[in-house]
């Protein structure tokens, strides 16, 4: 470290406390007389390491220390300075009529190659075409998706505005755009991007469009490469090596956003990522709502939960020798939500399946003219490259003992989904999340989203969990009242207490269903 540089820093950590940080100030008082804007330069670079955010006039204050605020209402575009980014990137790359003739072609062959690839589970490679493709197709949907899964957190005031983030598998940079632009202007964000693929070379396109406070280093390297030790400056004063087992060191949010299900060992990478959290930091795993991808983010899930990791104070006592014992951060992995966990020492072993669903965004531009330029003699569906469904799976995972419902039922009160077998034909009182919009996507639910599901009811249902359940557990509203409306009218995630409800079975899907009717009551628990 120059001489000069630690100067800068020196004086940058006294003035944050006194008045605002000047560059035209600190040069007067650093050997040499550097230039203002060489100081503003290197402050810039230590601003993450030194929580300060730079303001628009040119100078630098201490980031805030409230939580940042929930959303307040739904996500409905990509913002325009990305699609004019993405769109520049496709034009210098394929030229002005990107969309039309054989690089539209290129493109559209493209995007039908990964989607039939992806589901049919065989991997996807991620050259500049399938790159630029995934762009044009995910962008705008996981844009939005990671918006809503944060909201799990600020609404409780756990996201604070001083961020460390680890973004695995950052892909063309959907979830890192969403978490920038949800974000305040006061906030502060120092983000790492772990990508290998040609989709690093858009990422940096897009991320160029973020605002001054986001410090966003680009690692081409695997999950399973990547060294955290490499996030340098990532904790503590600036110019301290980043430590990921050190008390206060660690990501405040970890991202694994449609990753898991491409990885060998998702378990292995989620339990190695979870070491690298602060003590009150957060997993954040998403992946896309069909079946398969959805049913193997629960399991992993599940499989990493209760699991503990130690730090050095309190060794398993079966580590034979400390000084060569791994050294972690404890915690016990426990998952805040959405799903829950309302009976104590219970963990479901149902299927799974639970994904949210919110409003359509509007078409982007590269979309629509990527679609409208399809040829008369292309087998082609109007719509077939639109793609604004916001449709996800996600699990939060927390290292604190934290959940976003925290509560522990009796059966003395409450019929328990475990033992539902028992309550068959009988009308009982329980209590469960509701963990999706409504599946025969009538449009009931009054949350927005339509459902997919293979019920072929046309009455509202949603699936169900109580956090003990072996198998499905849906709602089904057969007569809706004033009484039993709060379940249409309660959020993903949310925890309702049924009365008077009935208990079912249901042959041909083999799963219970709780009739909801004139009898039922429903009530929304806070």
């Amino acid at each position: 470290m120059s001489d000069q540089r630690e100067a800068i820093r020196s004086n940058a950590k006294y003035l944050r406390n006194v008045r605002p940080i000047d560059p035209e100030e600190i040069c007067e008082y650093v050997e040499g007389s550097p230039h203002p804007a060489v100081v503003r330069q290197q402050l810039r670079e230590d601003a993450a390491a030194l929580g300060l955010l730079e303001r628009d006039d040119g100078t630098f204050v201490p980031v805030g220390d409230d939580p940042v605020t929930p959303l307040h209402g739904p996500v409905e575009r990509l913002p325009a300075d990305y699609e004019r980014r993405l769109e520049d990137l496709l034009a210098d790359r394929y030229g002005p009529n990107w969309n039309e003739g054989p690089s539209g072609d290129l493109l559209r062959s493209t995007i039908r190659r990964f989607k039939a690839d992806y589901l049919e589970g065989r991997p996807v490679e991620y050259d500049d075409d399938a790159a630029a493709g995934y762009a044009i197709y995910h962008l705008p949907g996981y844009y939005a998706a990671v918006q809503y899964a944060l909201d799990d957190l600020a609404e409780r005031g756990l996201l604070g505005r001083n961020l460390r983030v680890l973004d695995i598998g950052a892909g063309v940079g959907g979830p890192a755009l969403g978490l920038c632009d949800y974000l305040p202007d006061d906030a502060l964000l120092e983000y790492h991007a772990i990508e290998p693929s040609a989709a690093a070379d858009v990422l940096e396109e897009l991320l160029g469009a973020t605002g001054r406070n986001v410090h966003a280093t680009v690692h081409r390297t695997t999950a399973e490469a990547f060294d955290p030790a490499e996030a340098v400056g990532a904790g503590g004063d600036a110019g301290d090596e980043f430590d990921p087992t050190a008390p206060d060191d660690g990501f405040d949010l970890v991202l694994a956003c449609n990753v898991l299900s491409e990885l060998d060992e998702p378990a292995a990478v989620a339990r190695s990522l979870l070491e690298t959290l602060a003590p009150d930091g957060t997993f954040l795993a998403m992946a896309p709502a069909d079946k398969n991808t959805s049913i193997e983010l629960r399991e992993v899930e599940r499989r990493l939960e209760g699991e503990r990791l130690w730090d050095r104070d309190e060794l398993p006592v079966e580590a034979d020798d400390e000084d060569d014992a791994p050294v972690h951060r404890r915690g016990e992995v426990t998952v805040y939500g959405p799903a829950v966990r309302l009976w104590p020492g219970a963990i479901p072993s149902d299927r799974g399946w639970s994904f949210d669903v919110r409003p359509d965004l509007e078409i982007p531009g590269f979309q629509r003219r990527l679609d409208e330029a399809a040829s008369a003699d292309d087998a082609h569906d109007p719509g077939e490259f639109v793609n604004v469904d916001v449709q996800f799976s996600y699990s939060l995972l927390r290292l604190d003992g934290r959940r976003r419902i925290d509560m522990a039922l009796e059966t003395s009160e409450w019929a328990k989904m475990a033992e539902m077998d028992r309550h068959v034909t009988n009308r009982i009182d329980l209590v469960a999340a509701k963990l999706s919009r409504s599946l025969t996507g009538d449009g009931s639910d009054a949350n927005g989203g339509g459902g997919r599901g293979d019920s072929g009811s046309a009455n509202p249902l949603f699936k169900i969990s109580d956090g003990s359940e072996a198998v499905d557990h849906y709602a089904v509203v057969t007569n809706e009242t004033a009484l039993n409306r709060p379940l249409l009218e309660a959020d993903y995630g949310d925890v309702c207490s049924f009365e008077g409800t009935l208990a079912l079975w249901n042959d041909d899907e083999e799963a219970y269903n709780l009739v909801v009717d004139e009898e039922t009551i429903v009530d929304r628990i806070a």
